[in-house]
């Protein structure tokens, strides 16, 4: 497994690659901001997103690659507010469904809590559907969860289900003024 970083370019270079990976994840279940039907042109806009977020320096993009297969990918998400420099959002962990359980999604987060450290970044938090296979794994990282929000999201199929938060903090810093807890 080979895991890097995309910069804007690569984001448009590999978004076919990249789209195939989404709707391959929405078609199998995947609650991550799609019903469906997910059409290519949808799948297309939000990678174009994604690279624009990128080339505007608030959002790093890693992606797994196995056999020069791209099966994997996942995002963060930088806070630029002022006093949130610390913290980043995990969005999108995407894991091909014909490579799950191969430690794409473990190597992928691995690098993304490198990436996160790299940028001071220490507090990380996502949000994952409620009793999906995916906190399992939040959880094997060391993730701790807050709680759950009910029917907080839709499933690919429509369905109305709860959102768990999930949070890892990965160092403390102290910074004048404020002390960290």
């Amino acid at each position: 497994m080979q895991v890097r970083m995309l910069d804007a370019a690569g984001v448009r270079q590999h978004a076919a690659q990249l789209r195939a990976l989404l709707l391959d994840a929405v078609a199998h279940g995947a609650s991550v901001g799609f019903v469906m039907p997910l059409g290519e042109a949808a799948a297309d806009a939000y990678w174009s997103d994604v690279a624009n977020a990128v080339e505007a320096g608030h959002r790093i993009v890693l992606v797994g690659w196995r056999d020069h297969v791209l099966t994997g990918t996942v995002q963060l998400d930088l806070c630029m507010k002022p006093n949130g420099l610390n913290r980043a959002e995990v969005q999108k962990l995407l894991v091909h469904s014909g490579a799950r359980r191969g430690g794409v999604a473990t190597a992928l987060m691995g690098a993304l809590e490198m990436q996160a450290l790299a940028l001071r970044r220490g507090l990380l938090f996502l949000d994952t559907e409620a009793g999906s296979s995916a906190e399992a794994l939040y959880e094997r990282l060391g993730y701790t969860r807050v709680g759950e929000l009910p029917e907080y999201c839709a499933t690919p199929s429509g369905a109305w289900r709860p959102t768990a938060i999930w949070y890892k903090t990965l160092f403390l810093r102290e910074r004048k003024g404020m002390r960290a807890a």
